[in-house]
């Protein structure tokens, strides 16, 4: 079967699934197989790493249409029979509706699969669809059996504590965004009480609002940023008033993560990245990953 992806995470949960994508978007970067697909999408955004978050956000806004463009010449020379895509944020990947018009106008016969993951039970879920549609049925069901028993293991090793700190994540910085969809859900799974966001998407955060949450724990892990770049982006939030009175930057328990990788991407990193979460709300009980993934900030006041 031929089968395009245009996500970063279908594309990693085909390659678990054995299944080899003839081509994916520009963002598929894991494993590092995708990068040597061809490129069927391309964006306006400027998302290069001298970028600041203010900046990225700005350019988002000022874009007129669609934030991404699918090369549907590329589409019909490849001619697949399933086609992945989703609908859950219009800044993160191509929306569905772009996609469904361009193989509608280029007359190729595939199948469209919208992916629109809201929990991480949906992510689940997904695994088993993808796999229906992908013809690896058999693979899809060994290994969401997998992923659930990773997932389960954290949960009891968790629930066996009765302290649950009040838990942030942050997916953008400048304006501060806290992370929604599967993230409350996850840090709940991972020992911590998660708020500002508690069901639905991301949301903006009035900073007044962060203040009076007060986490105990504060994961930095901006959308598209690897653990420099969000180390660096803490800056946006060291100037804000109050900062340095944050429990979790008095206690030392501010960390920046790979959010590109994994807390923003629903795929099967997702699994790792409810091990992180716990790594940094009970680092007694739980094993770091490695530091490329997460670790502790230095989150002090900007010089």
């Amino acid at each position: 079967m031929r089968v395009v992806s245009l996500l970063p995470s279908a594309t990693e949960l085909l390659y678990a699934l054995d299944v080899d994508p003839v081509g994916v978007s520009h963002s598929c970067d894991y494993p590092p197989a995708a990068r040597e697909k061809p490129v069927l999408t391309s964006t306006a955004i400027d998302y290069g790493d001298d970028r600041s978050a203010a900046d990225i956000d700005r350019q988002t806004r000022r874009v007129e249409g669609g934030v991404y463009d699918v090369d549907e010449g590329l589409l019909a020379e490849l001619d697949p029979d399933l086609v992945v895509t989703q609908a859950t944020c219009e800044v993160c990947a191509v929306d569905a509706s772009d996609v469904l018009a361009a193989v509608e106008r280029r007359g190729v016969d595939a199948e469209v699969l919208t992916l629109d993951p809201h929990s991480l039970s949906d992510v689940l879920d997904d695994v088993e669809r993808v796999g229906a549609a992908a013809d690896a049925s058999e693979r899809a069901a060994s290994l969401r059996a997998a992923l659930t028993a990773r997932v389960d293991r954290v949960t009891d090793r968790a629930a066996a504590t009765t302290d649950r700190p009040r838990t942030a994540v942050f997916d953008w910085t400048d304006p501060v965004i806290a992370g929604g969809h599967w993230v409350p859900g996850m840090v709940e799974r991972a020992g911590g009480t998660p708020g500002l966001v508690t069901d639905g998407p991301s949301k903006p955060q009035r900073w007044t609002d962060v203040r009076s949450f007060d986490p105990e724990v504060l994961v930095v892990a901006p959308c598209g940023f690897g653990v420099e770049r969000a180390a660096d982006a803490l800056a946006d939030l060291r100037s804000k008033d109050g900062w340095d009175d944050l429990t979790a930057v008095r206690d030392g328990n501010v960390f920046v993560a790979d959010g590109n990788g994994h807390v923003n991407r629903p795929g099967p990193r997702l699994v790792d990245s409810v091990e992180l979460l716990a790594s940094c709300i009970h680092p007694e009980r739980f094993d770091a990953p490695a530091p490329d993934v997460v670790r502790r900030a230095d989150a002090g006041p900007r010089a």
